[in-house]
């Protein structure tokens, strides 16, 4: 019995998911591993104790003093199985720091790529639609300014704007400690919080997509189809929505899909810069508490969320053309 086109193609895709993630455990644990240091180092210097009898019994405490390839085997046997370990640091399972922890990052994250979607789409429409214009020049220039000012500079500055000088939001963590809200005030000073680092992660990401839609629509405006809704007398205002903007979102979406690993990635600096409690912040203390385990935890589980947000990516783009689908 022959298989479904679309059940084949979703086994497919199934196979490179997983495939990629494999990959990228090997690789991460290698690389990590290869690295000098480790946490029993760390550990016995914070002891004060690091003479070579004590470090190599803290080696040989975490299975540290095994061959790499008996530690891999043993590695990839746990992954296999949803064990990721204990963190050597913290004493506690790695699966449950990161839980305590991915939904903070998911949240700036989908607060930010939100935001620079929906906005630097807008700014590019409205470019686009005044092409040469004074109000192009204005949207291109400040998305150029976007994308050339470093994260952390922007952060830097919004700090000093509205939590310094204007006092309006917060600019740490993710809620205020001991207040007791609950329900929508609880929601209300997370959202409070979530403002600038939000604001930071963004904005460089806006002009990406500001730039981008405009260079796209500008592109749409000059194909066939369009020129022969115009001979038809098809209103501008129509065009643009209907014609225009539809195939314009395709290369937009793509970029989208290519982009959530660095998003990712700028969450690191982000969320250090704000203290906000997600994954970001926890891979930046486990790097240099050389907790190797809640490292590769961290990092397996971010490649997962990558993976998973491209299938989701793959999706909308069958959504806008059907045609990708049918291939």
């Amino acid at each position: 019995m022959r298989m479904p086109a679309g059940g084949s193609a979703a086994i497919r895709r199934l196979a490179q998911m997983v495939s990629v993630v494999v990959g990228i455990a090997v690789v991460n644990f290698f690389l990590l591993h290869l690295a000098p240091g480790d946490a029993a180092q760390v550990l016995a210097g914070e002891a004060g104790s690091a003479t070579p009898e004590y470090i190599a019994a803290l080696r040989a405490q975490f299975g540290l003093d095994q061959p790499l390839g008996v530690q891999f085997a043993k590695y990839l046997a746990k992954v296999l199985t949803l064990d990721l370990g204990f963190s050597v640091r913290q004493g506690l399972p790695v699966a449950q720091l990161i839980l305590d922890r991915l939904g903070p990052t998911l949240l700036l994250m989908g607060a930010s790529l939100g935001f620079a979607v929906l906005a630097g789409g807008a700014l590019g429409f409205v470019a686009a639609r005044h092409a040469g214009r004074p109000l192009d020049t204005a949207i291109s220039a400040l998305a150029l300014l976007f994308y050339a000012t470093p994260v952390f500079w922007i952060g830097v500055m919004l700090i000093v704007v509205f939590s310094v000088w204007l006092d309006w939001l917060p600019v740490g963590g993710m809620a205020e400690i001991g207040t007791g809200r609950t329900g929508l005030a609880h929601l209300g000073d997370v959202l409070r919080h979530l403002v600038l680092p939000a604001l930071t992660l963004a904005l460089y990401y806006l002009a990406i997509y500001t730039r981008l839609t405009r260079a796209a629509m500008l592109e749409a405006y000059g194909q066939d189809y369009v020129r022969t809704a115009v001979a038809k007398g098809v209103r501008p205002r129509r065009i643009a929505y209907r014609h225009v903007l539809r195939n314009a979102l395709l290369p937009v979406v793509t970029q989208l899909g290519l982009q959530l690993g660095a998003i990712l990635g700028g969450a690191v600096l982000v969320e250090t810069v704000f203290a906000w409690p997600g994954l970001g912040r926890l891979a930046f203390e486990a790097l240099f508490q050389r907790d190797l385990n809640l490292l590769l935890g961290i990092l397996l589980c971010s490649s997962v969320v990558v993976v998973l947000a491209n299938l989701a990516v793959d999706l909308l783009y069958a959504v806008l053309d059907p045609r990708t689908a049918r291939a």
